[in-house]
Parts: structure tokens; sequence; C-alpha cells
């Protein structure tokens, strides 16, 4: 199995921000200008960042759903399976299916597999684990987690231009302007 190409040219650039007003309106900015493929990070969570980046739904909830749904199915087919096929015993001239006994099992494994989708589910949809990421390469970007913010606007953006992004993101006069390698 060959193994992919490395990636030629930068993964982005990043603007750097003391404010988070001046990030959300440079993420608006951008998102009105048209670029999609654009990240932000922030030390703390910044009201109005998710609907300038363009998220507009969750899909969390479809995916918890789901597992619900097959966890019940799963844990009523289980004992329906046992009690009426596999092994059927008659205690006190009850029916074999007597579904009402296999309601507790049946709402545990409903829960239990919604939580469990709703942990993969989240890991899956936000891309984790990812143990290494191109940002982590900007020596600045440390102070994300501290008292910076970024917006990071991808190479792979159909609109990214490395000259015209770059005085793109001037105007947004943020505090340093970084390459971001791969």
């Amino acid at each position: 199995m060959k193994a992919a190409p490395a990636p030629t040219g930068p993964y982005g650039l990043m603007a750097e921000f003391d404010r988070p007003d001046d990030l959300v309106e440079a993420t608006r900015r951008a998102y009105e200008h048209g670029y999609r493929m654009m990240e932000a990070y922030t030390p703390f969570p910044v009201d109005g960042l998710a609907e300038a980046l363009g998220f507009r739904h969750n899909r969390i909830g479809a995916v918890v759903l789901i597992g619900g749904v097959v966890g019940g199915l799963g844990g009523f087919f289980m004992q329906w399976f046992s009690a009426v096929i596999h092994y059927p015993v008659d205690i006190g001239g009850r029916p074999f299916n007597s579904w009402p006994a296999f309601i507790p099992i049946t709402f545990e494994m409903t829960v239990l597999f919604a939580a469990l989708a709703a942990v993969v589910g989240m890991l899956g949809l936000n891309g984790l684990p990812r143990p290494h990421h191109p940002v982590f390469n900007v020596p600045r970007f440390a102070l994300a987690s501290r008292n910076r913010f970024f917006l990071c606007l991808q190479a792979r953006d159909p609109l990214f231009d490395a000259e015209g992004t770059f005085r793109f993101l001037e105007e947004s006069q943020p505090k340093a302007i970084s390459v971001v390698p791969f």
C-alpha cells in the first residue's frame, strides 16, 4: 500500500486577535466574502462565533436517536428471543411473550446505546481524536488557550490565494498573521 504524498504549500493563514469581538467580526466578514473552510480558536466560548463560522445545525441529536432506537430494539429482541424461541419457560401460565417484563431491560439498553452513540458520535463528528493538527506548528498558537483569539483560513478553500487572503486578513487589523505550515 502506497503512502499518500506529502501536501505541498501551507495549510492556511492564521490571524491573531486580542479581543473576541474582533475575531467574530473578522469571521463574519470572511464568511460573507465567501470563505467556508475556516476554523476559529478561542480560550473560552464566544457568543456569535458559531453563527459567524456558518454552523447552523447539529447532527448529534440524530446520532443519539438512532443509537437509542437500536439499543431499545436490540434489548427487546434479545429478551424476546431468549424467552420465546431459545428457552421458553412456562411461568405461572403467562404467555412466553410477556412484554411488560421486558420493559426495564429495554429501557436500560436504550439509555446505554444512546449514551454510547453520543460519545462516539461526538468524537466522530468533531474529527477526534486528533493528536496533531497543523496549527500546532504556529509558535504563537499556544496563546489560544490563554488570552488570544485565532482565525485560520484553510488553503483548501476555493477562494484561497496566498497573497489575496493575506491582504483580506490584513483588512481586519489582526495583531499578527502567520502562515500555517503542514
